[in-house]
């Protein structure tokens, strides 16, 4: 369809082509047809689970369990750049999440919802791997907050739309979960389709190390992943599992509360981009750590002092606030790393995060049981120990100077 000449280009190249045919374009519709799958698929699961399954406790953790398999396997990789251009194979993962999206509700037992979940998991966490990679390949460093926000918020708009559409037309026009989620899924994978033919393939200037890397310089960037996978798992889990199961919140009721996150998301993230470049990586993750404490403690409060369901809904929008300045961590890391170390670290990255995901929803999800609380806790726990870590950030970060420990290195020999 288009000559050679166009089909693989620099990023110098890049620039003279269009906006819409250049890659930071390519990034914005990726960020846009992700959340159209994953979003549908979240904020329709724990009601489907429930009705469809009797999912408890359990059956959710161990769900969520199967999930983080394949993140935890996202060092694979590595070994499939080998053979495969990290900007097809983040396409590829891309149309293998909405496939699974677009089927998930044809298999409504417990055995079914496990393999489609695998599934769209193994997109999900591969195309989430090679993207971050792509953009901190692709955006220039002095521009890579505010661009990571505007990105954001492309993702948080198209949530919106697919939140916004589940608001007006579920009850309205008594819609099926295999309707929606073939329709989401098959989305998707449209616009996926799509980009493979209409972009070329773009040659970026420092090639990737195709071997696992795992550098001592690079610690706290990894305790920080490590922290933050554990973390976030108990709210991806159990927050709005929590809405359902305590609250008896429908399927509208549940989409409007995410309805309401992604539109202050789109607000928002692309100031906290401007705040990141302005203030640096190091203040922001602190902001981020200390509101992430209070808003987990605060969720322990609902079960041991009862607080109501509005206090609970506000603070379930307030806890994706904190967790749009997320993207700090990606920021810190293009400045510190080798450029040809940004590929392979990033999938080492994406199983580091996943480590405690694989056993922690299960493990809580029978904590759960005999005390939903103590879960919560669990989360402000590791809250403090991110905030602890974020404090060893340098104010500028960059090679050679990644903790704040660089200071008491020895000077090179003249």
């Amino acid at each position: 369809m288009f000559g050679d000449s166009i089909r693989r280009l620099d990023l110098d190249e890049a620039k003279r082509l269009p906006f819409i045919r250049q890659p930071v374009f390519l990034l914005f519709l990726m960020a846009f047809a992700m959340p159209i799958a994953f979003a549908t698929w979240s904020a329709l699961l724990n009601n489907f689970v429930i009705e469809a399954a009797g999912f408890t406790g359990v059956e959710i953790g161990w769900l969520h369990t199967v999930r983080e398999i394949p993140g935890f396997l996202a060092i694979g990789v590595i070994f499939l750049i080998i053979f495969v251009r990290e900007q097809v194979l983040g396409l590829i993962s891309l149309i293998l999440l909405g496939a699974a999206t677009a089927l998930t509700a044809y298999f409504p037992q417990f055995g079914g919802i496990l393999m489609l979940t695998l599934l769209s998991s193994i997109g999900f966490h591969y195309y989430e791997t090679v993207n971050q990679s792509l953009q901190l390949q692709w955006i220039d460093k002095a521009k890579a907050p505010q661009t990571l926000g505007w990105l954001t918020a492309a993702g948080s708009f198209a949530s919106l739309i697919a939140y916004g559409l589940l608001v007006l037309t579920w009850k309205t026009l008594d819609l099926s979960y295999e309707f929606v989620y073939l329709t989401a899924g098959g989305i998707t994978v449209l616009i996926a389709l799509f980009c493979l033919v209409y972009f070329p393939q773009f040659e970026t200037p420092n090639p990737q190390n195709k071997t696992m890397v795992l550098r001592k310089r690079y610690w706290l960037y990894y305790a920080l992943q490590f922290v933050s996978g554990a973390r976030r798992q108990i709210f991806v889990v159990f927050a709005a599992f929590m809405m359902v199961e305590r609250f008896g919140f429908e399927v509208h009721e549940v989409t409007a509360l995410f309805l309401i996150n992604y539109v202050a998301n789109m607000i928002f993230a692309p100031l906290i981009g401007r705040a990141i470049g302005v203030y640096g990586e190091r203040r922001m993750l602190i902001v981020e750590y200390v509101g992430l404490t209070l808003v987990f403690l605060a969720y322990g409060g609902i079960y041991y002092f009862g607080w109501g369901v509005v206090l609970a809904a506000s603070l379930y929008v307030v806890n994706h606030l904190f967790f749009s300045m997320a993207f700090a961590l990606k920021t810190y890391f293009q400045k510190i790393a080798d450029p040809a170390d940004i590929a392979p670290t990033a999938a080492v990255a994406f199983t580091i995060n996943h480590i405690a995901a694989v056993f922690l929803p299960v493990v809580l999800g029978y904590m759960w049981i005999n005390s939903p609380a103590s879960v919560f806790v669990a989360a402000a726990c590791m809250a403090v120990t991110s905030l602890v870590l974020s404090m060893l950030i340098p104010r500028h970060p960059e090679p050679g100077h990644e903790t704040i420990f660089a200071r008491f290195k020895p000077a090179p020999a003249e």
